[in-house]
Formats: structure tokens, C-alpha cells, sequence
């Protein structure tokens, strides 16, 4: 048996061992920590979203502590509807569709919590060639827009009276087809003219399918098209979340104003299949020049109070209905974004 001498000197070579390992431990264990996992749903797929893309094909997420699942809503009303129901939580949709939650009977309530779009990004097309666009031309046809009460329909009725058309009487909108079939309906021969996000503007218009004559965003101005939303139950109990979240998006944004638009292509490639690089950086460079990417996810009371005056005059909310800043939109992560 080893004498008591021997036992503490065995006990204190141990005792040494361990709390030089101790550090080592602690430091592999806090590293290897599960990311947190967020359910995210985007409202359509298309280029406008490339910062978004650009913050999950370039880690910042991971590098946040993030792991992010991504699902295609095709439609704001689905999307809210996945948030609102739990199977998402946090969604990429229209801000207006959070107004028509807060003025509806629902118990849950949604919020936004950082902006990705600093306006409209769709391109409207004519199915003729024009060799100088005049929206007066649009009288007496037929326009395929969106759903009725959708941002897309609503951004496009506000650039038709920006130019003293009525869109109840001076045009005829066609809004009864669905995301995913807009563009086989406009190729079947649908509407004189149409709108449409890009890469599809720009493929339909390089296939002789019709010619890009005006940017919807440009006429209306910034007003946020759409944003990261969550419920306010989700935001009191995820707030370190929402927070990272929000960092990566505005760690894109920054890499996004002055990136080359051949590196943005390859981070963004995955995501539209079929599509080659060199279509993807013809579709940034147009985006570009509208400037349609929020430079900060910070989302303005004034672009809230634009998007709700736009909603009065296309007869979706009542005057004595306008939701106040606070019950849409959560300040404090875009606020403290780093």
C-alpha cells in the first residue's frame, strides 16, 4: 500500500492534472452547445431577398448561434398563416398583413422586428414592345397584379394613381392567380401587362415573353415591401433570437452595398436552381440600380404611416383603424443591431 507520503503527492499531481484541464473542458463544452433552431418561412422565392440568402450561404447565422430551416410560403396570407398557427416562427411577408392581425379578433398578434426591403421590387412588363413607356398606356388593359389586399397589389394600385389612373375603373386587374402560376398564365397569353420579381422579369423578358418598362418600388417610393415578422409571444420569449437574427441580416445588408455582383451570384446560386450565374448578376445589377435593399433592418414609423395611407386609398383599412406604430413593429432588436 503506498505510504500516506506518496498518497498526497499521487493526490496532488491529480488534483494539478485537473484543474489544468478544467479550462479545456469548459471551453469545449460551451463550443459545442446545439444552435437554436428557427423555423423560417419566406414569402416567394426571388433575387429581392438576396440578403437573406447571402446571411445563410455565408454562415452568419451558424455564427450567430442560429439553425435555420427555409420554407417557400407562395403568398403573405399563407406565411402569416403558418406564423400565426405555430408551424413557423419567424416569417418573411408583408408588413400590411401585420395591420390586418392587429385589427382582426386573433389573440395572437404579430410584429415586426427588422426590415429586409426598402420598397416594391417588382418590375412591370408589357407584353408589346414599347419603345417609350407611358403609363397612360395602361388604360383599357388588363394587368395581372396579386391577391387583393397583398403589398404587390397594393404598391402597384398606388403607382397607377400616382399617374391618375383609377385601378377600379381605368384598368382591368386580374388577381386571382396564384404565385406559382403567375408566370405559365402570362406565357398561356394572360393581360396585356404584368408584374413580376426577378429572376422571372428578366428571364420572361430574355425568352421574348415581354419587356421590363417601369420599376414599381421607383414610382411608389420607400415604403418597406417586406420584413421579418414573428409574434410578440415568440419575440418576450426568444429575445436573444430575435436579436441575433436581426445581426446577421444587417451583417448581410452591409456585405450586400458593395459586394461584386459576380461574388453575390455564387452566394446566392443554390437558391435559384437553373439559373445560371450569369442571369443571377443581369438580375442584381438591375435590382441595384432601384436600390431596393434596406441599407439598415431598421423599419421607420414615416414608411408605416406611407404603407397605411396607401391602404386607406385602396380601400383595405378604414381611416379610424390605423394601428399605431408600436403594436407593429418592435424597435429594440434593429435598434441594437451590431
Amino acid at each position: 500500500m503506498p505510504s500516506l507520503s506518496l498518497r498526497f503527492s499521487m493526490t496532488r499531481k491529480l488534483l494539478i492534472a485537473s484543474a489544468a484541464l478544467f479550462p479545456l473542458l469548459s471551453t469545449t463544452h460551451v463550443g459545442a452547445a446545439e444552435p437554436t433552431k428557427v423555423r423560417y418561412e419566406e414569402v416567394v422565392r426571388s433575387v429581392l431577398y438576396m440578403p437573406m440568402y447571402v446571411a445563410l450561404n455565408q454562415g452568419y447565422f451558424k455564427e450567430a448561434g442560429l439553425d435555420v430551416s427555409l420554407k417557400t410560403s407562395q403568398g403573405t396570407d399563407k406565411g402569416m398563416a403558418a406564423l400565426l398557427s405555430g408551424s413557423a416562427d419567424i416569417v418573411l411577408v408583408g408588413p400590411e398583413a401585420s395591420v390586418y392581425v392587429a385589427n382582426s379578433e386573433s389573440p395572437v398578434k404579430p410584429k415586426v422586428f427588422a426590415g429586409l426591403t426598402a420598397t416594391d421590387g417588382f418590375l412591370l412588363l408589357s407584353r408589346k414592345p414599347v419603345k417609350e413607356f407611358d403609363w397612360t398606356m395602361l388604360k383599357g388593359k388588363s394587368v395581372m397584379s396579386f391577391r387583393p389586399g397583398s403589398n404587390p397589389d397594393v404598391f402597384l394600385e398606388t403607382a397607377l394613381r400616382k399617374h391618375n389612373l383609377n385601378p377600379k375603373a381605368d384598368v382591368k386587374m386580374i388577381s386571382n392567380i396564384g404565385p406559382a402560376a403567375r408566370a405559365g398564365a402570362w406565357m398561356a397569353g394572360q393581360a396585356d401587362y404584368a408584374i413580376f420579381l426577378e429572376p422571372e422579369a428578366s428571364n420572361l423578358e430574355k425568352s421574348g415573353q415581354g419587356q421590363v418598362v417601369a420599376s414599381i418600388g421607383r414610382e411608389v417610393g420607400p415604403v418597406d415591401f417586406t420584413s421579418f415578422t414573428a409574434t410578440d409571444a415568440y419575440l418576450k420569449k426568444n429575445p436573444k433570437v430575435a436579436q441575433a437574427w436581426t445581426n446577421a441580416i444587417f451583417k448581410a445588408q452591409k456585405y450586400v452595398q458593395d459586394a461584386p455582383p459576380a461574388a453575390l451570384a455564387q452566394h446566392i446560386s443554390a437558391y435559384f436552381p437553373g439559373i445560371s450565374e450569369g442571369e443571377l448578376v443581369t438580375t442584381i445589377n438591375r435590382y441595384r440600380q432601384y436600390d431596393l435593399w434596406k441599407k439598415t433592418p431598421a423599419v421607420e414609423e414615416a414608411a408605416m404611416e406611407k404603407l397605411q395611407d396607401m391602404l386607406i386609398a385602396s380601400g383595405l383599412l378604414e381611416n379610424d383603424k390605423r394601428v399605431k406604430y408600436d403594436r407593429i413593429v418592435d424597435t429594440t432588436f434593429a435598434r441594437e443591431a451590431k
